[in-house]
């Protein structure tokens, strides 16, 4: 057996198990709790073959992260990833996310929602131990992280230069030589680079993306939005124009 981890709540995991997206080894389900979607979020495990079983509040309690879970968690391996090139097979304009350097995962999992949500194709992330934080993650993504085609890369460069050679830009939110986001074009394929809050994007890397983008503020404010903020404020522009002009 995988290293295992804890997802807790029905929508994180029924996110995996509709996805298949990590295997998933037990549900355990507070024993008294008989609320119709955790009967749903059972049925269907068992329909996957998986174990569910009900147990006391105690042993719930003992093994979630905190007093979320609704009554249910579930023990699950690794997070299954795509190869990269998997995540832009027959789509002549892909949108593919990379979020370099954001630690923590509530924050990850914030922004992994607004992109999926907002239609991006797939997430690239750097290798780490995904498994202490997944359950936070998966929580905080309203199970988005589950449902993101996923794909691991060596560095941010690595994954740019792989993109770029099939064709996508490559687009960063940066303050230097920026273009306001809203007077940016950015349909076609893209590949979009989020920098973390404390150590953000390279400056060699930023200066060679092909799309610098700054966002707007209304009025004079020096302070840089969240990552999480940042993330949906681009996410959401990405899809306005897309839609509007069928990517």
């Amino acid at each position: 057996m995988s290293e295992q981890a804890v997802l807790e709540g029905i929508i994180s995991i029924e996110a995996a198990l509709r996805a298949h997206s990590r295997p998933i080894h037990r549900i355990l389900i507070r024993r008294g709790e008989h609320d119709r979607d955790l009967g749903r979020l059972a049925r269907l495990a068992e329909r996957e073959q998986i174990p569910v079983e009900r147990v006391s509040p105690d042993e719930i309690d003992a093994q979630a992260q905190g007093k979320t879970h609704g009554g249910v968690i579930a023990l699950v391996g690794d997070r299954r990833f795509v190869p990269l090139d998997e995540l832009i097979a027959g789509n002549d304009a892909p949108l593919i996310v990379m979020l370099d350097g954001v630690e923590d995962p509530f924050n990850f999992g914030q922004a992994v929602r607004a992109f999926y949500a907002a239609g991006a194709d797939g997430l690239v992330v750097r290798p780490r131990n995904w498994m202490s934080a997944a359950g936070v993650v998966a929580r905080s993504s309203a199970g988005a992280s589950e449902w993101m085609p996923t794909a691991v890369a060596e560095t941010t460069q690595s994954a740019a230069d792989f993109l770029r050679g099939r064709g996508l830009k490559i687009a960063v939110a940066d303050k230097e030589r920026a273009v306001p986001l809203y007077k940016a074009d950015l349909r076609g394929g893209l590949f979009v680079v989020i920098g973390g809050e404390k150590r953000g994007i390279t400056r060699s890397f930023a200066d060679a993306a092909d799309i610098r983008l700054s966002i707007p503020y209304g009025r004079r404010f020096d302070q840089s939005l969240g990552t999480t903020a940042a993330s949906a404020v681009i996410a959401f522009e990405l899809m306005r124009q897309r839609l509007d002009t069928g990517k």
